[in-house]
């Protein structure tokens, strides 16, 4: 699972699963890539955008959301953007993807399904979405992150939100998993266990860049 959203998200739902399932002994490894199931031997993985291999199963937890936010000391003097094509005004912090060197650049929508390129002056570029949240919240320009790692710092003011409404789909945050006919019971449990949590706290709802 990524290292900023297996910490704050599913690192707290440790305590609760070993004292129903003591027996189970857990071992989780927090990285930023995809990865091959089978291959590497790893019961189930947290994360979006995966390239499946067949005979993978996926279990849809929430939708994964981008929004653009900056902090109050770096917006202080600007103009607040009306809309994403003002977000190329401001300084951008972007990240680069280490396997293909790319930047990726988004399209935002909004919630009656407009669609707009967000332009972004590459001021800063980071490999990590953590360093993306740290830099924007140090004053250095905005940042398109994710609703889970942008939460906290949302409610406690810390990082305020641009173009409220828009968001970038960047499609959903599933736990993964082999094939249900061989899916061992240790996994089963922790699967149900990680699905009922994100029901019961309204993950799904909290993650939804439409709804905020």
């Amino acid at each position: 699972m990524p290292p900023t959203f297996g910490l704050n998200y599913l690192m707290p739902l440790l305590p609760g699963f070993m004292a129903r399932y003591p027996r189970i002994k857990p071992e989780w490894h927090f990285e930023s890539r995809p990865v091959d199931l089978i291959t590497e031997g790893y019961d189930a993985a947290i994360g979006g955008g995966f390239e499946l291999s067949p005979g993978i199963v996926i279990r849809t937890l929430a939708p994964a959301h981008l929004i653009a936010v900056a902090s109050p000391v770096y917006m202080r003097d600007r103009v607040r953007p009306a809309d994403p094509t003002g977000l190329g005004d401001l300084d951008g912090i972007v990240m680069r993807n280490l396997r293909s060197g790319r930047i990726r650049h988004r399209t935002m929508r909004d919630v009656a399904g407009r669609e707009v390129l967000a332009p972004v002056r590459e001021s800063i570029v980071v490999n990590e979405p953590a360093a993306m949240r740290e830099a924007a919240l140090l004053g250095l320009g905005f940042a398109l992150l994710a609703m889970p790692d942008a939460l906290s710092a949302l409610d406690d003011g810390s990082l305020i939100r641009l173009v409220p409404r828009w968001y970038c789909d960047a499609g959903a945050i599933s736990i993964y998993y082999p094939s249900r006919t061989l899916l061992p019971a240790k996994s089963r449990a922790f699967i149900d266990w990680v699905g009922d949590a994100f029901k019961a706290k309204r993950l799904a709802e909290r993650f939804a860049g439409s709804l905020a």
